[in-house]
């Protein structure tokens, strides 16, 4: 009896241990800290970073060059921002700054209509693979400029020929608003002269005529998004 007793009591411990294990096992899921967006403050750097700067921008801040550092000129752009915004002034883009940014973003509507869009992206498709031809402008060879001004030109939109010309028709987009159609713009110089365009084409890839691999669709990489300095919308 004292033993059956004995074993009882053992089975009865075992239980209460395993449901005890089960409710820490339970509570260690369900109360895991989640995760929240990431603070930027001065020495940061990136795709958030290059998101901040163009929301700013976008609401007439002077953050100098697009390039993804958060450097001085970012900073005193955050400062100002949360001045005006009566937020607490300390130039660390946190979690209530971005929110705040993100509202007062106002959405760019398009000034055609999809079907024009969808003619410029289907005319980049269909050149894929053309060779890249200093000055070119026709499918028999396209610089950067030529490629998208013979694209545009395909949908009766009339485009400057330079590159730089291009990039002050339309209206400015920020990189977080970039719809397909939008023409995209870079600067390898270093001192934010347009060097190179390409246009927008969703999911963050553009096209673009390039001397090494002519009409090519590309990711925003970080080579892309350290040169990448702003955005057109011309549709």
């Amino acid at each position: 009896m004292q033993n059956y007793t004995i074993t009882k009591y053992l089975i009865w411990t075992r239980r209460k241990l395993m449901v005890i294990g089960t409710l820490a096992l339970v509570n260690s899921v369900v109360f895991a800290p989640v995760a929240q967006a990431a603070t930027l403050k001065l020495g940061s750097s990136g795709a958030n970073v290059l998101t901040l700067q163009s929301e700013l921008a976008h609401l007439g801040y002077s953050i100098g060059t697009l390039d993804g550092i958060y450097g001085p000129k970012t900073l005193a752009a955050v400062d100002a921002f949360q001045g005006n915004d009566h937020l607490k002034v300390d130039g660390i883009a946190g979690l209530l700054t971005q929110n705040a940014l993100e509202k007062m973003q106002t959405p760019s509507v398009p000034s055609s209509s999809s079907t024009e869009i969808s003619g410029i992206v289907s005319e980049t498709k269909r050149l894929l693979g053309t060779a890249y031809l200093w000055g070119g402008t026709t499918p028999a060879g396209f610089d950067c400029s030529g490629f998208t001004q013979y694209v545009f030109a395909s949908q009766g939109i009339e485009l400057p020929r330079i590159s730089r010309d291009q990039a002050k028709i339309g209206t400015a987009v920020p990189y977080n608003n970039l719809q397909p159609g939008d023409l995209v713009f870079f600067s390898f110089t270093g001192n934010g002269t347009i060097s190179h365009v390409g246009i927008y084409l969703g999911n963050s890839q553009f096209i673009s005529a390039t001397t090494h691999k002519g009409v090519t669709i590309y990711s925003f990489t970080s080579y892309w998004l350290n040169a990448y300095i702003g955005a057109q919308r011309v549709l």
